[in-house]
């Protein structure tokens, strides 16, 4: 037997594998329909295959050779935003995120991805190469010609026009004004940067150290912790995945940290379940940890009279779960008034990249989310999620509106009182 044949039947034993696991977690639905009227991409289709018991069947005939990967069943299945809330009403219990990557996998190992996929997840897994890139691609005169409609026509393919009208703003860097460090050292805390965030939530990030060493720790930052993987996951890459997952845990664990901290709530995820499962560093939300530090209550923060509409991303409410510390947080400003949008659509059609190949349904939602937030008049829009705030920014600048959006972090950091 040669080589050739050794490597065809391990492709085979793997493929069938996935192929029997893919079936195991389908069948545990029982098509009972709850799901659908939470489901993002059924809300704007009203189709049964754009919903979560439709991508289900769907997987269940890919998986049992009864449905070739045809267009329409890839466009389907790649339809989904994974945004969890399927899950969160399940009452049997069906593993849907784990299923959906699963079938993509299973995809791949089908269907070859288009060249701008390639290039796209080629740039995320370099952070460094990505912040060299968005800095020079803001500035004013380059931005000017990206955005252009003669460069947005000669753009290929139809993902980089579309990167190009939704290029991300780098935001300023904050100026916090000195204050007396605090008299104990509380401890060592890593904190991650991303990939896309490592650029353009580095506010976030200097607000995140500048309250955590007003608390009293010391606080690292890693310089080759790279991205977590979550894209590479969602997209059914898991070997691309584990490998930048790894490359994330060798940066922390070498740095001497017991907890790592996160403000990207879209990370939050595959960094406990996949860098740091298994060892002995802790994953802790950014704003979960603070609100549950004693010390805090010593801080004070002075008073904002303003009226802000409260987004909720999906990975925050399904995954990370800091929607009260958040609350928490907020209200420590005096003044501070905190209006909640709606609760439908939750998510704002950003999903990582998926605001890029699924132009229509991402616009669609959040337009509806937009319009949410005008109807509560506020002076600000807070969200935690860097994919979010970037969508949500953009969707307002091109309605005209001067509402900034802001993460919690930076609100609090700028009205801490020194």
């Amino acid at each position: 037997m040669t080589d050739n044949d050794a490597d065809g039947r391990a492709m085979t034993a793997s493929t069938a594998a996935l192929r029997a696991h893919v079936a195991a977690l389908a069948d545990q639905c029982v098509k009972c329909g709850l799901c659908l009227p939470l489901c993002p991409s059924y809300r704007v289709e009203r189709q049964e295959a754009e919903s979560p018991r439709g991508r289900i069947a769907l997987a269940q005939a890919l998986a049992g050779g009864l449905a070739a990967p045809s267009p329409a069943l890839v466009a389907h299945l790649d339809q989904c935003l994974a945004c969890g809330s399927c899950e969160h009403v399940c009452p049997a219990q069906v593993r849907y995120g784990e299923l959906l990557v699963a079938t993509r996998q299973l995809l791949r190992a089908q269907v070859r991805p288009g060249r701008g996929d390639a290039l796209l997840r080629a740039v995320l897994a370099r952070p460094r190469l990505l912040r060299g890139l968005l800095r020079l691609a803001n500035l004013p005169g380059v931005r000017h010609c990206i955005q252009s409609r003669l460069v947005a026509r000669l753009l290929r393919p139809p993902q980089l026009a579309r990167l190009a009208r939704e290029l991300p703003r780098l935001p300023p860097r904050p100026r916090f004004a000195p204050r007396r460090e605090a008299p104990l050292r509380r401890g060592r805390v890593g904190l991650f940067l991303g990939c896309v965030a490592s650029a353009v939530d580095r506010d976030v990030h200097a607000a995140a150290a500048h309250l955590l060493r007003a608390l009293g720790y010391e606080v690292v930052v890693p310089a080759r912790q790279g991205c977590c993987g979550a894209l590479a996951l969602h997209r059914g890459e898991p070997a691309l995945a584990q490998t930048l997952a790894a490359s994330v845990r060798r940066a922390f664990v070498a740095a001497g940290v017991e907890t790592v901290l996160v403000s990207a709530s879209g990370c939050f995820g595959t960094l406990r379940e996949q860098a740091f499962a298994g060892t002995q560093v802790r994953v802790r939300e950014i704003h979960e940890f603070l609100a549950a530090d004693v010390p805090l209550a010593e801080l004070r923060f002075r008073p904002w009279p303003a009226r802000v509409a409260l987004h909720t991303p999906c990975t925050q409410a399904h995954v990370a779960g800091a929607e009260a510390a958040i609350r928490a947080l907020l209200g420590r400003i005096p003044q501070l008034e905190i209006a909640s949008l709606p609760t439908q659509p939750r998510c704002c059609g950003a999903a990582g990249d998926y605001f890029l190949r699924h132009a229509a349904i991402a616009d669609a939602l959040r337009a509806e989310l937009l319009d949410g937030a005008a109807a509560l008049a506020p002076t600000a829009l807070v969200t935690s999620n860097v994919g979010c705030r970037l969508f949500l920014a953009n969707g307002l600048r091109q309605r005209g509106l001067g509402l900034p959006v802001r993460h919690p972090v930076v609100l609090l950091a700028e009205q801490l009182d020194n």
